[in-house]
């Protein structure tokens, strides 16, 4: 077997040893004990960022979201309880607002022993920007990419080259519209098409909130020689269409144009750009290393965002007067239909769950990230060896195997430690494991001569 194989898979032992050695302390579950002892293991969890998200939930008449309310370390100090209604079917969480909020928060709760997620539909609730050239102010829209826009080198406006069209240039780039040649993995999440068209075919069944001020002020989008935005001057509908994640609240015809063309380049052409937030790749990252533990299915995330202002001016208004000024009227019916949309998917998966979702919707696309972190070869970016390679994973491996003797000798000798300690703290059941110890340990041997 080659060096890079063994020590490849010497780290995936101790990664999986390191894990179990972290069971935190006043959970002291036995990690050879199986699921279903008592935690709490919702059909549907409603992931929502603020206050007046998650307040859309609350004295609803179809349940009661706060028949329980679960105290877990790690939760946002101002949000600090999951939500639970009495028979534990529906839960939710609030992230806080921003990227850093939205992943702490939902490690918390994907790690927590509390919970089991392994069968649960997160949707993802929540409100957002919009652009007028797909759809308009109160519109419930549905994403099969999330795209962490923002990830870029910028330049300040006033001091850009002559010849660009934006500040914002793709890290490891050298002009905005280069694909990026340092990757992260957090660029671009692809979440399951098929369940996406299923939870918008139940949203649009339901009845959508308007308001007089976000119909007066939409109209100002159309002109009799200006139909470009004639989308965000139609009544609120349900839309399947991309979301931007960036921390900045950003505002205008240039940025909005310069990150409707990075979901572009970075889906390869796929990705439709309608909306914009802050928290949703923060979430999905959280999420996809759950999945990788197989503690969430990555298969069962619905990405539901609500049009609550314009991402620009209509044509002739001044930029900063629609972001700071201006009264869109979007904002309450965009709270709304979190309630009224969102209320159409929850029970279209609780009324269907024998026959439907308890299974789960298998996906016809590629879902995950850029690195292809789950399995399966992504249909965006530059191809899972070229990601891994810019991400500098690849690189890391021929570092290791450089090392040579040194680094897998003491690889050994640190997985030896640590069996010892699990053994002594009996959190692992050495006769369902010994096989596969002792297999490890001939493996070993034989790298070790083999250098």
């Amino acid at each position: 077997m080659q060096l890079c194989t063994v020590v490849a898979r010497l780290l995936a032992f101790l990664s999986t040893l390191s894990l179990l050695s972290l069971v935190s302390a006043d959970a002291r579950i036995p990690l050879r004990s199986k699921d279903g002892n008592g935690k709490i293991a919702p059909k549907v969890f409603i992931i929502s960022m603020f206050a007046p998200e998650a307040e859309a939930w609350w004295g609803i008449p179809e349940f009661d979201l706060l028949a329980h309310n679960i105290s877990l370390p790690g939760l946002s100090p101002i949000f600090p309880h999951v939500h639970c209604t009495a028979d534990h079917a529906v839960c939710q969480l609030i992230t806080g607002e921003s990227e850093i909020n939205a992943a702490t928060t939902v490690s918390a709760v994907a790690f927590s022993d509390r919970f089991d997620l392994r069968q649960t539909y997160f949707l993802i609730a929540g409100i957002a920007g919009i652009n007028p050239e797909v759809a308009t102010t109160g519109s419930v829209t549905f994403a099969r990419f999330a795209v962490q826009v923002a990830l870029q080198y910028e330049f300040d406006s006033r001091e850009i080259p002559a010849n660009y069209s934006t500040g914002y240039i793709p890290l490891g780039a050298y002009a905005p519209g280069q694909y990026p040649r340092s990757i992260y993995g957090t660029e671009v999440f692809e979440v399951n098409n098929d369940l996406r068209s299923l939870a918008a075919s139940f949203a649009r069944t339901a009845n959508l909130s308007d308001s007089p001020a976000a119909q007066a002020y939409r109209a100002k989008y159309v002109t009799p020689t200006n139909r470009l935005y004639a989308a965000g001057a139609a009544p609120p509908s349900v839309v399947e269409c991309d979301i931007a994640t960036s921390d900045v609240y950003y505002s205008g015809n240039i940025l909005s144009t310069a990150f409707g063309n990075t979901i572009r380049l970075l889906t390869n052409g796929t990705g439709v750009y309608c909306t914009t937030a802050q928290e949703d790749n923060a979430t999905l990252e959280a999420l996809l290393r759950a999945a990788v533990h197989k503690r969430a299915d990555f298969a069962r995330i619905i990405v539901m965002r609500t049009a609550s202002d314009f991402d620009r001016p209509y044509p002739g208004e001044d930029p900063m007067y629609n972001l700071l000024y201006a009264d869109q009227g979007g904002f309450q019916p965009a709270v709304d239909n979190i309630y009224r949309a969102g209320i159409k998917v929850v029970e279209g998966i609780l009324q269907g769950w024998n026959q439907t979702f308890a299974a789960g919707v298998k996906p016809s696309n590629y879902i995950g990230d850029i690195f292809g972190t789950l399995g399966g070869t992504p249909d965006f970016g530059p191809g899972r060896t070229v990601a891994l390679t810019e991400g500098g994973a690849l690189l890391q491996k021929r570092g290791m195997v450089r090392r040579k003797g040194r680094y897998v000798r003491i690889t050994v000798l640190h997985a030896g430690n640590i069996l010892s300690q699990l053994l002594d703290d009996q959190l692992i059941d050495v006769p369902a494991t010994a096989d596969w110890i002792d297999g490890f340990l001939q493996e070993s041997v034989r790298a070790w001569h083999a250098l």
